[in-house]
């Protein structure tokens, strides 16, 4: 394992014999205003978040099963925009999204805009596993849920389980800054000004933006790959919006003849680079290179387009890579060897 300056670009994490990588969210995240009580509590949730997956694996479990465990940590966790303590749209409402794909089979499955499912990545895996569609969305993806839920093993829950009141004062402050905004004639833009998306990223732990989704990339010990990703979505959002997260493709992908990947950052950017995707051909048709393919995407297809974030990149070799082209991303590795490595910038 190796962290690699890239010279003007971000220094990022690459190297070889992974099984395991997670991230908690990539932004502008400010070492001068990040506590010290909270940077502990967001590394070890990351920690247990890897030690979650390493269980399933060194049992023989699958990759699925493994990212699967690994995210619902994060998921569990308010220090994270997904799952409980998600953000809310500008009408006050929690709209989450998740997606996971199979790197052996292409099976894949995504929800968008659900509320009633404890764990958002499980309903994604119920979409893959118990219907003969990929993509399910709002009150679809809450019915989709319901009715499933004995039978794939979901947890449902009320909407209010997710809503906390930092989510509550995030929310305000956006919508303070945007009249105050229209007053003065500056712009404001929710989808970068969710400073505060996690308790892990307030205002004075982050600075100014912080994109909170989260996700993990597995290999088995039969050298399958698995990709899963799962997001609260940013502070006052308008309803309905959807970011790249569920998109296959997009923030999320796994081939085991190329690579799993799973995004964060400025969605909008990452569904128009189709990035996730992009990475995959590069690998594959492109020379192998993990931490080259997906440096060129972070840093020159959604870089130049004016985006931001990272991405957790695995291939079937246990090669891997964490660009970002923010300041900071929360991240970890689980080596083939069981060592566990974490990091914010």
């Amino acid at each position: 394992m190796t962290y690699r300056p890239t010279g003007k670009k971000k220094a990022v994490w690459s190297g070889k014999n992974a099984v395991l990588l997670i991230h908690g969210g990539a932004g502008a995240i400010n070492p001068d205003k990040l506590e010290g009580r909270k940077e502990k509590q967001c590394l070890d949730k990351l920690r247990q978040s890897l030690i979650a997956g390493q269980k399933v694996l060194s049992s023989g479990g699958s990759s699925l099963d493994a990212v699967v465990a690994a995210v619902k940590v994060l998921e569990d966790s308010t220090l994270f925009n997904a799952g409980k303590g998600s953000c809310l749209t500008r009408s006050g409402k929690v709209e989450m999204d998740a997606a996971i794909m199979d790197g052996a089979t292409g099976a894949s499955g995504a929800v968008t805009g659900l509320n009633c499912v404890r764990n958002p990545i499980t309903a994604a895996r119920a979409v893959m596993e118990h219907s003969n569609h990929v993509l399910f969305c709002g009150r679809g993806a809450n019915s989709f849920a319901r009715k499933t839920a004995r039978k794939a093993g979901l947890k449902i829950v009320d909407p209010s389980y997710f809503v906390t009141q930092k989510s509550w004062r995030d929310l305000e402050r956006i919508l303070k800054a945007e009249k105050e905004a229209a007053r003065t004639g500056i712009s404001v833009d929710a989808l970068t000004t969710g400073a505060s998306q996690g308790d892990g990223a307030s205002p004075w732990f982050c600075g100014s933006h912080k994109y909170g989704t989260v996700g993990a990339v597995g290999l088995d010990d039969r050298g399958n790959l698995a990709a899963a990703t799962s997001t609260g979505g940013t502070t006052g959002k308008d309803p309905g919006r959807v970011g790249d997260s569920p998109i296959i493709g997009a923030g999320t992908f796994a081939d085991n003849g190329s690579c799993a990947v799973s995004a964060t950052g400025h969605g909008e950017y990452f569904m128009r680079c189709v990035a996730a995707h992009q990475i995959s051909v590069l690998i594959k048709h492109c020379g192998g290179d993990v931490a080259a393919a997906a440096e060129k995407v972070i840093f020159d297809s959604v870089g130049r387009a004016g985006g931001s974030g990272g991405v957790i990149v695995l291939d079937s070799l246990g090669n891997f890579a964490t660009p970002f082209n923010t300041r900071g991303m929360f991240r970890g590795v689980l080596g083939k060897n069981g060592e566990i490595e974490v990091a914010i910038f």
